[in-house]
Order: C-alpha cells, then sequence, then structure tokens
C-alpha cells in the first residue's frame, strides 16, 4: 500500500535481517546447547518438549498475527514479536528448571510467530516480483551465515560462558531490529472498522494444544480423547470461520491448488525438518558421544545448503518458474532422508553430506512456495497468505516433533535397568563417569533404537512432502505477478 512517509528499504531489510538472525541463532545455537541443558537441569524425558512448546506458540500465533498485520499494519505486528521474543529469550536464560524452561521457550516462539511472518510479509510489499526473489536470496543468505556460526558459537557459549547465554546473545539483535523497523519502515493502513475473529483464534488455539497433547505419548487414553478433541475443535474451527464476517483464515484461498499443494507439502517437510534439527544433535553426543561442538556441527550444513540454494532459485524463478525449483528441491530433502534412516547418520561424513542435501532442497523449494503463495494474493491478503504457509510447517513441526519425542521416551521406558536420569546424566559433562558400564551398554541401545526409528520417520515424511509437490499447479511467473498483486509501497533506499 502507498505510505505518506518514504520508507527506507536498505535499513528496513537490515532490520528485518537483524531479526530472521535471532531466529537463526535459536534454531542452531539452542539445538546445540540442549544436550548440555539436559545435563544441568536434568528432564530427559521433557527433551523434545523444549522445541514443542516453541513450535506450539508459534504456529498458534502466525496466522492470528498474519491476520492482524492485514488489518491494522505490519509494523505494530512485527514490534510487538520483537518484544515478546526478547522477553521470552531473557527468562529462558534465567530459568531453573526444565518445566520454567519449557514455559519460558513457549513466551519465546510466540513472539516468533509474530515475528517470522512479519518479516517475510515486509519484504513481500516493499519489492516487486522480480525484486522479491532476490531479496529471498539474501535473507537466505543472512540466515545461513547465523545459522553456520550458531553451531560453533553455542559450543563455544557453552564451553566457555554458560548454556543461559544462548539465549541472551538475542538481546543486541532484537533492540537493533526493533529501532530499525520502528524509523525505517512507514506504511498507510485503510481505516476502518473491523470485526476480530476471536472465536476463530480461540478455538484453533485449542486445536492445536489438543493436537500436540494427542502426539505426546502421555497414556493411551489421554491420547484418544485428545485426539477426538483435535478433530472435533479443528470441525468447530472451519464452521467457524465459514460464518465470520472477517475469517481468521479466509477458508477460500485455499480452493485455489498453489495454496493448497504448498500448505499441505509445507506441514510434511517442515515436520522432517524440526525433526532434523532437534534430533540429529542429540544422536551425536548421545549415540556418537560426540561433544557440544560435534552436534552443532551435524546440521551446520544444513544452514550452509539453505542460502546458496534460496539464492540460487531466487534468481532462477524468473526463468524457469515455480515447479522444477519445488520438485528438484523437495527430491534432494527425501534423497537425504532416506540417507539419514538407511544408516548415514554413524558415520560423520554421510551424516553431514546428508543435513547438506537437505538444507539446499529446503533452500530451493522453500524461496519457490514462498513467493507463488505471496505474488498468488492482493496485499489485503498476503499477510495471512504468508502466514498460512509458515503455519503449516510449523503445524507439522509440533506434530512430527511431539511424535518423535514420544517415540524415543517409549523406548527409553522400554528398559527398566534404565535408571530415569541416566540420560540426563550421560549429556552432561563427564557424567557418564558415573554410570554404570551396563548401565552404559543398555541406554546407548535404547537411544540408538528410538532414534533410528525417529530417522525413519523423518524419511517417510520427507518422501511423502516430494509426492504432494507433484500436483503443485502450473503457475507462470508472468500470471503469479498479475493484476491481483497490489503494488509495493512508495519506496527507496535513500
Amino acid at each position: 500500500m502507498p505510505s505518506e512517509r518514504k520508507t527506507h528499504r536498505g535499513l528496513t531489510v537490515l532490520g528485518l535481517i537483524l531479526a530472521l538472525a535471532m531466529a537463526a541463532l535459536e534454531s542452531t545455537v539452542v539445538a546445540t546447547a540442549m544436550p548440555t541443558v539436559i545435563g544441568d537441569l536434568g528432564g530427559i524425558h521433557q527433551y523434545a518438549w523444549v522445541t514443542t512448546a516453541y513450535l506450539l506458540t508459534s504456529s498458534v500465533l502466525v496466522p492470528i498475527c498474519g491476520k492482524l498485520s492485514d488489518i491494522y499494519g505490519r509494523k505494530p505486528v512485527m514490534l510487538f514479536g520483537i518484544a515478546v521474543f526478547l522477553l521470552g529469550s531473557i527468562a529462558s536464560g534465567a530459568a531453573r528448571s526444565m518445566p520454567q524452561l519449557i514455559a519460558f521457550r513457549a513466551l519465546q516462539g510466540a513472539g516468533a510467530g509474530a515475528m517470522q511472518p512479519m518479516a517475510m510479509t515486509i519484504s513481500g510489499d516493499i519489492f516487486d516480483l522480480d525484486e522479491r526473489a532476490r531479496i529471498q536470496g539474501v535473507f537466505g543468505a543472512a540466515w545461513g551465515l547465523f545459522g553456520i556460526t550458531g553451531p560453533m558459537l553455542g559450543g563455544l557459549i557453552v564451553h566457555y560462558l554458560s548454556w543461559r547465554w544462548v539465549f541472551y546473545i538475542n538481546i543486541p539483535f532484537g533492540l537493533a531490529s526493533a529501532g530499525l523497523v520502528l524509523t525505517a519502515f512507514h506504511e498507510r493502513i485503510e481505516k476502518r472498522r473491523h470485526a476480530l475473529d476471536v472465536l476463530g483464534a480461540a478455538v484453533l488455539s485449542a486445536g492445536v494444544v489438543a493436537l500436540l497433547v494427542a502426539t505426546g505419548r502421555l497414556g493411551a487414553q489421554t491420547t484418544l480423547l485428545a485426539a477426538v478433541a483435535a478433530a472435533a475443535l479443528f470441525a468447530a474451527f472451519v464452521a467457524v470461520e465459514r460464518r465470520a464476517p472477517e475469517p481468521m483464515i479466509p477458508l477460500p484461498l485455499f480452493r485455489r491448488p498453489v495454496m493448497l499443494t504448498s500448505n499441505v507439502a509445507g506441514a510434511i517437510i517442515g515436520g522432517a525438518m524440526m525433526g532434523t534439527i532437534t534430533f540429529v544433535p542429540l544422536f551425536v553426543q548421545g549415540v556418537l558421544r560426540g561433544s557440544p561442538t560435534d552436534a552443532g556441527s551435524a546440521i551446520a550444513p544444513m544452514l550452509i545448503g539453505w542460502p546458496i540454494a534460496s539464492a540460487i532459485g531466487g534468481r532462477l524463478i524468473p526463468r524457469v518458474g515455480f515447479r522444477p525449483l519445488i520438485w528438484v528441491g523437495l527430491g534432494f530433502t527425501a534423497a537425504a532422508g532416506l540417507a539419514l534412516a538407511l544408516g548415514g547418520a554413524h558415520s560423520p561424513v554421510v551424516l553431514r553430506l546428508s543435513t547438506l542435501v537437505f538444507g539446499v532442497g529446503m533452500g530451493l523449494s522453500n524461496v519457490a512456495l514462498l513467493i507463488a503463495v505471496q505474488s498468488s494474493v492482493a496485499w489485503e491478503q498476503r499477510g495471512i497468505a504468508t502466514a498460512s504457509t509458515m503455519f503449516s510447517r510449523l503445524l507439522g513441526g509440533v506434530v512430527a516433533v511431539g511424535i518423535m519425542g514420544g517415540v524415543l521416551s517409549a523406548e527409553l521406558a522400554k528398559d527398566a535397568s534404565i535408571p530415569a536420569d541416566a540420560a540426563s546424566r550421560l549429556l552432561a559433562p563427564e557424567g557418564a563417569l558415573g554410570l554404570d558400564p551396563s548401565v552404559m551398554e543398555h541406554l546407548g541401545a535404547a537411544l540408538m533404537s528410538g532414534l533410528t526409528t525417529v530417522f525413519w520417520i523423518i524419511a517417510a515424511m520427507a518422501v511423502v512432502g516430494f509426492v504432494v509437490a507433484l500436483w503443485f499447479p502450473r503457475l507462470p511467473v508472468q500470471a503469479a505477478g498479475g493484476e491481483a498483486v497490489a503494488p509495493p509501497s512508495e519506496a527507496g533506499f535513500g
């Protein structure tokens, strides 16, 4: 939309990059530090919940904030997200128990649920189609730069300072990002009365929570009740949205093949991605007995391949279109997932090559899916359209990580000879020295068995995601940038 004050696109992009930098650091620094956190706070059976809580609140807030941005503008929602993310980071660093850390990570995730879709939506507002493809490459490179340094930085922080500083490191990035967005980005929103879909937001939130409980391995009865509740709540959500004057998620959007295929494929591949990021570091430390730095370096190749492929893919879109990049990219992720499941995780070289290929696949497919979705709607729906793709990916991550964590916990619980705190002690510095050799043998076998099953789940999801992507419609780039797309905001670099 046109802006009365001129947006400084260069400074705005820098502010958005800093916001994404925080998210990139959290993806790898926290994953690297988590085994050490378990060694300090205990609670191996709650391992997955540290990631799941973050994903839960992120996934709930993403569509809500996407809709709010279409009503009230991107800027206030972005600033809100940064503030909440910083508050959650500070609280997470000060946590004294696993339940506290899980709760504060949920708060941090709520901030990310507002911050991440707004960064992508704002870039879609201030750049036209050709520029948008290139700027996504810049965002991908920035994500990769901070993601690559994250594992090494995380290892150094854990070794020389404390795992708590992996959260405190967000403070300068957040303050700088907020300052730049506040002063450099300007937008004019049409003022009119709105009917907020509060009921829809509440029902959707309850449905996501119920779905998480259903996948959390909390007992057969609890799982059944939660699954029934989730199904009922999602059905109720659809009914509410059909009657809402301004639905939080306009259901007619999903009649478009572009939206439907992008969201389904995004949910499946998002689960595979979050499973890889969450459980590969645990495999390296718990099974291969590597250091926190080794654990981080195992997923670092993913963050190398992703930005390079994203930059290349952004430049290829005008030449080859969306479908080839999506097909090739998700084909790579399927191959990488199968390599992990077939035993590649036991070889440091194959493990890192697999995560590299997975990152290349995500970089190629994600930039094409995102730009196709953004370019197929007008400004008034771009916020929720962008948010819907992120919501699907996050929801897939919530369900997948919940299931994978449940599988691992169930495997550890099978062997009564393994003490409840044995896995936590194994991950603590020099903690294995106090464990009986027989316990070590049983624990190692249980972790390897559970994580092997997890890797097969990741592989299956990656393959299914590729199959779904084969139905992505033929969408000429020229048509994607047609009349339905509002012109970018009046903006400049000066």
